[in-house]
């Protein structure tokens, strides 16, 4: 005999029914990266961008990732989705240049597409496609939640991108249960403090804390820190005031368009 649970197979349809808008959407070119600036806040530079994927909805408007991302997590079509990130990014870099504006770019890159059979490959066929972009203008963004079932196998992965020069960092850095263990067992360059330790610091002694460890690791380890969810004047003194000079946020910039950033980029002080 057989049970038949109404509630799920409901939930997979659903499930199925989402993955295929999506997959729509990006055939249909309804994606679209948007944005956010990083600066040195103790130099003033510019020291690049956050590429932050958005869905202009046909009928809901523009959509942030978080409604509808974590439907296509550990999926084909996330691959798929992953890639077209990269491509837009490069070609984005590559148009700006052109312009006159040389300014590097991270994206988040997800643990299924990292974890495929010849990643770096792939990844240096789409650096080839844009000739003009320096491989070292890309950084890529490890979610450090992310589900790496074979941490020796994107260890490797990683090495073989950064002989390309592309660079990693580990996003959401304090936030798994396998911080220290990425932190010793991936090249990652570069640590991003989480926003949610960051908004509270000033009021949480028990954020600060983690923030000020979390700088303290990655001096300890040799990692670039970079702090997110900078919204005031007084979180950008704070980190300053504990040794983290590089930061993005809403303080700064929310993420905007590509074809805003560079009048941002003149503007900016």
């Amino acid at each position: 005999f057989h049970l038949f649970d109404v509630a799920q197979d409901e939930a997979i349809k659903t499930q199925h029914e989402d993955q295929l808008s999506i997959s729509n959407a990006l055939h249909n070119q309804e994606l679209v990266l948007y944005y956010q600036p990083k600066v040195n806040m103790k130099t003033g530079l510019v020291t690049g961008a956050e590429a932050l994927i958005r869905w202009a909805h046909p009928q809901r408007g523009l959509l942030a990732p978080a409604s509808f991302l974590p439907t296509i997590e550990n999926q084909p079509i996330s691959i798929e989705v992953g890639e077209w990130v990269i491509s837009t990014a490069l070609a984005q870099m590559s148009a700006w240049q052109a312009q006159g504006l040389r300014l590097p770019v991270s994206v988040n890159i997800g643990a299924k597409q990292l974890q495929q059979d010849g990643f770096a490959a792939r990844l240096g066929q789409l650096l080839a496609l844009q000739p003009a972009v320096p491989a070292h203008w890309l950084q890529l963004e490890v979610l450090e939640t992310s589900a790496l079932e074979d941490v020796v196998k994107v260890s490797a992965a990683m090495r073989a991108c950064q002989v390309m020069g592309v660079s990693f960092a580990l996003d959401d850095f304090g936030t798994g249960y396998s911080s220290l263990t990425y932190l010793k067992r991936l090249p990652a360059e570069t640590l991003k403090i989480d926003q949610s330790f960051v908004r509270d610091m000033l009021d949480d002694p028990g954020d600060l804390v983690i923030v000020s460890g979390v700088i303290g690791l990655a001096k300890s380890f040799g990692r670039e820190v970079i702090a997110e969810g900078v919204e005031t004047r007084a979180h950008g003194e704070l980190l300053l005031h504990s040794g983290c000079e590089l930061a993005q946020g809403f303080g700064i910039a929310a993420a905007m368009p590509a074809a805003n950033l560079p009048q941002w980029v003149l503007d900016w002080h």
